[in-house]
This record gives C-alpha cells, structure tokens and sequence, in this order.
C-alpha cells in the first residue's frame, strides 16, 4: 500500500513545493498542479504515488488538515479592470483577487497585508481582503515594514506591556539596592559597538595572587556585571509574556525591535555610563593558563565608570601613551589588565580545541532615507575578542552552577556534527587532499587542526566553509549535551538578558539556587508554528541517536518537557530574527545594487550549486548568481564531492574561491536576487554597456519573473541541470555562532 503521511506545505517561487513530513523522513515533492488548491504553510495529508524523475518521492494532496492563518503581503495591481495582489514572498505561488469593496483605501502598487477570505482550488485563485496598507514600496523603511509581518515577529507592545512599563521606577530606588553587595566603587566599564544603544553587560579586572604562600599563583580576578533585568521584569507579568513572546531583540539596519519596552532596555536596565544600575555579578578567579579556579554569583549595585567603544580599546591598547589613552589614562591600567586576562583565556581556548574561524562580517552603512550608502566590512580587534573571552567565561561559570546544582535551565547546546554530514566532509578532505580528516566521534580540535593546516592553501576559503557547514546549529534545551564548536562540557546565556529571553530564565534559576529555592516556569503561551517545525526537526534528530533499533528514547519529567519547550521556543525564534534580518539585509542590498546595473566587479566564489554559482563582490560584499547557462558553451557538471562545476569539454572549474569578472546584469528586488554575467578575458563590452540595465517600473505594474540569460541555447542546457530551491543560500562569510549585539551568540 502506498503512504499517506501528514506535514506542511512549503512552496516554492517555481510553481512547485514539498511537504515537510510530520515523522522526519524526507521532504516529499509536489508537482505545480497539485500546488493549485493549496498555499505555502498549509497542513495536509498527502499520498507517495511515485519516484520523480529526480527520486524524489511525489505525492497527492489527499486532505488539507488546517489552513495556514498567516496573512500575505503584496503589492495591489490592476490589471484589466480585476483587483490582485502578488505575494511579496514568492512561496506563495498564487496571485490574491481582490474584490474591489474590499481594496478599502488601498491605491495601485501600494504594499498592502492581505487577509484570506476564500482559500485557492484546483479552478479558483485564492480570494482576500485587504487588512493594512504598509504604503508605497520605496517609503524608507518599508522592507522592515515587509519583513516584520512576512516572519510574524511581533513589532508592537500589548497595552498590558505597555501600561505595566509606565508604572516602573525611572531610577534605582533605595529599596531595590537592599540584601546586594555595593560596587559602585569598582571602576566597572562597559565595551560596546559606536551605535549600541542599550548596555547589558560591563567588566573589570585586577591582578591577583591565587593560592597561599609559597604556592600562590599569579592570576586575576574578573567580575562581569549583567544587567539584573529578572528584578524589574516579574515571572509572569505582562512584560514577561511579550518578552517571551518576542524571545530575542530583532536588529535591521537603523532599526531594533526590542524584546523589552525601551524604559528598560534602554532605561531602567542599560549600564549607562555615571548612574546607578542593578546586576547580577560573576565574580572569577583566573589562573595564568586561563583555567577558573573559582567563582562565585550575587546580585550587586554597579556604577559605569565609562562607555567605551570596541574601536577606543583597541586604539589605547595598540599605544598606552596615545592620545586615546590620555583622555582615559584613569581606566588604561584596567584595560590593561582586561587584555592579560584576555591572552590568558586564550591559552585554555587553545588547548581545549575550540573551533575559532576567522570570518568577514559586514555592516549596512545607510543615510537618512534608510538607503545604503556602502556595505564595509566588520573588522574584529581585540576588544571585541576581550570581551567575547569575558562573556563566555561568565556563561560557563553559570551552566556549571546550574548543573551542580541540579536544578532545572536551560543550556546552550550545540552538538557535534551528523553522520551523513561527517560522511560528506570526509569525502571532500579525501578528494581535495587536505591530509587530514576527522574520526568517527570527532573532536572540536580536529576541526581547528585542519583549519590550521590548510590556511596557506588558495582553497583555504572553500574548505573552511565545508568545516563550518558540517556543524549543526546551537539550540536551547535543558538537556546538557555541551557546545561542540566551543568546546565546552555545559555552556548557557547569562550576559544578554535584555535582548535574549534564555538569558533572563537563566539569571532566575541562578537567583533561586542562591535563595534555596526552586523556580518554576511561568504559564507561557502556546508555542507557535516556528516552534512546532523545530519540534519536528529535534524529534528526528533524537530518533537518530538511539543506540538501538528497538531502544526507546528517555521519558521526559513534566518540568523538563515545559523547560523543553521554552527552550525549543527560543531556538526557533531565534532562527525566525535571523530569517527576517537577513531578508532585510536582501532587499536593501537589491536596491543598492539596482543602482549599479551594467557595471563590472572583481569578486571571489563563495558558493557552488548544480544551478550556477554564488559570487561575493570585493568591494561591496554583495553576492549574486552567475546562472549555469552564463558560464558558456560547455556543459558543467555540479561535483558534490568536491563542491565544483566542471565542464566537461574544457574542464573549466568553478570553485569556492576562484576569482572571476563579473557583471551586474539583473536585479530582482521581489526575489531578493542578484543575477550577475561571468566577463571572459578579452570580452569588450562598451557596445552592450546599457543593454540590460532595468528600467525602474511603473507604479501598479508587474515585476517580470527573475531569471538568467534567456537565449534558447541556455535554457536547453538548465533543463540538462538539476536544479533545487534557487533561494541564496546564507553568505559563507558569516559564521555560525558569531558575534556582535548580534555579537555574542555563542
């Protein structure tokens, strides 16, 4: 008998889609004609009725269990006197009619958030209101508008949020600073970005002997003080429930939406510089080689004695007597003392193996109107490095303590990688002839071991992506399976809990141990769709891992099944923040590039596909598609071993790294695609300069439908090429637990 199985309708921009299965096995595809009654985040019960062409498996829609309730955003056009709306998300692969009493004031071209009325069928397009107009689609600001309501990340406070917010102190008040210890006399400072505008976190240091007598040690003490949000936010409270909600602080380009109201994120619990602050201390001991010898938590009173930027610290620390450092010549000593502690804590990192990959990072650099004005790399001094050793010496001390105690939290888990993945990446070491590889159960040292040994090769780029893809992404869970990346046997978040949600449960199992009592979770509401496929994805990754076929996996306590889902919760919220900052770093990227159609560009490989490659510009950090049918005559073989297409003919290679000429050829601001045109050596191109440079169109029409070339020639060749999701994957410039108020996301 055939299968019927249940899970969710994901479309995609070609008219086709899957179905993400309820029970883990593989996606199953579904042609364009079965995708007809039914819409991206459907539920559905489907049928397996064959093998594709591809192996896929292909099914038939059987049931449609649940409709997605999300609303669609688009853009209202008119076209032959018949209102729609084109989703702005291509996965929805059908226009909406609009009835014309129900387009409200809404006028052509405008962005507008559509509310189904009537869902698709086989005969009929999908029928809606529309609900909220956003505006036109260049109004500064409007892809943040777009994203927020495409990623449902909630962007406004509930008038019980709100109101709650207005009753809390301005400052701290003398009853709040009772049963704490008084640091206000600790030169404590914070080291932040130049546009931070809420502080969560500031340090100290000071030399210390560790030990008695004849055996003492040279060593240091390092306190890091953390904003004591869980005194202000109670378990339970209106604030509480929007903040668990959002789960995590959402930052674009000129734009953050905080996870707390701004009197306190930017207020009542920002470390600013000369004001009294509440906080929660971890209070360290630190041997010579980097080892904590000892610690202790309390919540404390603090006062910043300065606001420092990353770019000030390094400055006074490349020269003590510079003009930088006279300005502050009160804290150089302390900063010196921070950067000891610092080459200190490098040692242990060093010989736990942890896996440090040196990345680009970018930033958006925009103007008043929110347009780019350049995109410039992040560089990472040793600032940014001094205080990333200080936070995550702080979240260990905390994931040690939660463990000693025995009580239930949350860990920041991230496992080794899977075995279909240590497969893939030893194929590749294999055939590349790095000389390395990794064991069965390998280490986070072998990783950092190739990394090490392969630097100087001019593939050095392609194979640490290959190393970084292997990796799974952290999650939270109350089940401590250590930080593989890291290198740590328990690892959690202390030092964000103004922009993380974990962080500030953390810091209440920690206030709870301390008061020899037990804290219990909130009732929280119901998990949310993000929460329910990540739920899908772990259960399949537990099922994995059980040593034998008829072994049955731990049965959870009920408190760890809450604990659990708070945690799966957080993960997915997370990942739904990066979802939408990244779709907003797209569009505003599209637009800026929309500005330098026809011009040419050096730039280097960053990612390989069976359908083209991905290349990153030098000077603007932007990548884009170089299609399959752009290479040239010659028919290309996508190399999954060796992540490269070769062509067959001239054994042509494109590969991560190699650097090519390129050409901006198309820009797709709905697809948030870049499409760019190879430039072979000696091609003149001053008589086809403006040929393909796309004309800004009118308000109310319709985008055409991205693409490459579309020669004859070119097309027969892409259907020669397998070709999955076209979406761009994420650049392999970024890593994956990398930092920044985005920062510290170890």
């Amino acid at each position: 008998m055939l299968d019927e199985v249940e899970g969710t309708v994901l479309g995609h921009r070609d008219g086709h889609g899957f179905v993400t299965r309820d029970d883990g096995q593989p996606d199953i595809y579904l042609p364009p004609n079965e995708m007809r009654a039914v819409l991206h985040k459907d539920r559905v019960k489907v049928r397996i009725v064959r093998s594709d062409r591809k192996g896929r498996p292909e099914g038939r829609v059987l049931e449609i269990i649940e409709r997605t309730s999300q609303t669609i955003i688009g853009r209202l056009l008119q076209e032959s006197g018949i209102w729609i709306v084109v989703p702005e998300d291509k996965c929805y692969g059908q226009d909406v009619l609009i009835p014309k009493s129900a387009t409200g004031l809404a006028k052509p071209g405008q962005v507008v958030v559509v509310e189904l009325t009537e869902p698709p069928s086989l005969y009929g397009q999908p029928v809606g209101r529309i609900k909220e107009i956003l505006g036109e689609v260049d109004d500064p600001g409007m892809e943040i508008e777009i994203a927020v309501r495409k990623y449902s990340v909630p962007h406004e406070f509930s008038e019980a949020c709100t109101a709650l917010a207005r009753t809390l102190p301005d400052h701290v008040r003398p009853q709040d600073k009772k049963h704490r210890v008084d640091l206000t006399d600790v030169p404590l400072v914070t080291i932040d970005g130049e546009d931070a505008r809420d502080f969560d976190d500031a340090v100290y240091c000071e030399p210390v002997k560790i030990g008695k007598g004849k055996t003492a040690e040279q060593g240091w003490r390092l306190l890091v003080a953390i904003a004591d949000v869980s005194h202000y936010v109670e378990n339970g409270s209106a604030i509480d429930i929007d903040a668990y909600e959002r789960a995590t602080s959402v930052y674009f380009p000129r734009r953050v939406i905080p996870m707390l109201p701004e009197k306190l994120s930017n207020g009542l619990c920002s470390l600013n510089p000369e004001v009294e602050r509440l906080c929660m201390v971890c209070d360290m001991m630190i041997s010579a080689d980097g080892e904590v010898s000892a610690y202790q938590f309390y919540p404390a009173v603090m006062w910043s004695h300065a606001r420092f930027t990353y770019t000030e610290v390094a400055a006074i620390l490349a020269n003590t007597h510079g003009p930088e450092a006279l300005k502050r010549k009160e804290r150089v000593g302390d900063l010196i003392n921070l950067h000891d502690v610092f080459q200190a804590l490098l040692k242990a990192r060093a010989r736990r193996g942890a896996v440090d990959f040196e990345t680009v990072e970018t930033q958006i650099v925009c103007d008043e109107s929110g347009r780019i004005e350049k995109i410039i790399p992040r560089t990472r001094n040793d600032a940014h490095k001094i205080v990333e050793e200080a936070m995550l010496a702080a979240n260990v001390c905390s994931a040690d303590f939660i463990a000693q105690s025995k009580h239930a939290g949350l860990f920041r888990v991230h496992e080794g990688p899977t075995p279909e993945k240590k497969e893939i990446l030893r194929n590749y070491l294999k055939v590349t002839g790095v000389g390395h590889s990794i064991s069965d159960n390998p280490s986070p040292g072998e990783f950092q071991t190739i990394a090490n040994a392969t630097k100087d090769r001019p593939d050095a780029q392609q194979i640490h992506s290959m190393l970084l893809r292997s990796m799974q992404q952290a999650i939270y869970t109350p089940v401590n399976e250590g930080h593989f990346g890291l290198a740590f046997e328990a690892y959690t978040h202390f030092t964000s809990p103004i922009r993380r949600y974990p962080d500030l449960l953390v810091h209440r199992v920690i206030k709870a141990i301390l008061a020899g009592t037990k804290y219990h979770l909130p009732v929280l509401p119901l998990p949310g769709e993000a929460h329910a496929k990540l739920s899908r994805r772990l259960e399949k990754g537990l099922a994995a891992r059980v040593a034998e076929p008829g072994q049955k996996p731990k049965k959870l306590s009920v408190e760890t099944q809450a604990w659990q889902a708070a945690g799966m919760h957080c993960s997915a919220n997370e990942r739904r923040a990066d979802e939408a900052s990244r779709d907003v770093e797209a569009w505003l990227k599209c637009k800026y590039m929309r500005e330098h159609l026809g011009e040419e560009y050096g730039g280097v490989v960053s990612s390989v596909t069976s359908f083209g490659i991905f290349v990153t510009l030098d000077a603007m950090y932007v990548e884009g598609l170089v299609h399959i049918t752009e290479l040239g005559g010659d028919y290309f073989k996508f190399d999954e071993m060796r992540q490269e297409l070769r062509g067959e003919r001239t054994g042509m290679r494109y590969a991560i790294g190699t650097r090519l000429q390129v050409q901006v050829s198309r820009v797709d601001l709905d697809g948030r695609r870049i499409d760019f045109r190879l430039i072979h050596e000696g091609e003149a191109l001053a008589a086809r300069g403006g040929k393909d440079k796309e004309l800004p169109r009118a308000a109310g029409s319709r985008d055409a439908p991205a693409g490459g070339s579309a020669n004859a020639a070119g097309k027969r060749r892409a259907r020669k090429t397998s070709e999955p999701d076209v979406r761009a994957p994420k650049s392999a410039s970024k890593s994956k637990e990398a930092g920044r108020k985005p920062r510290r996301r170890s």
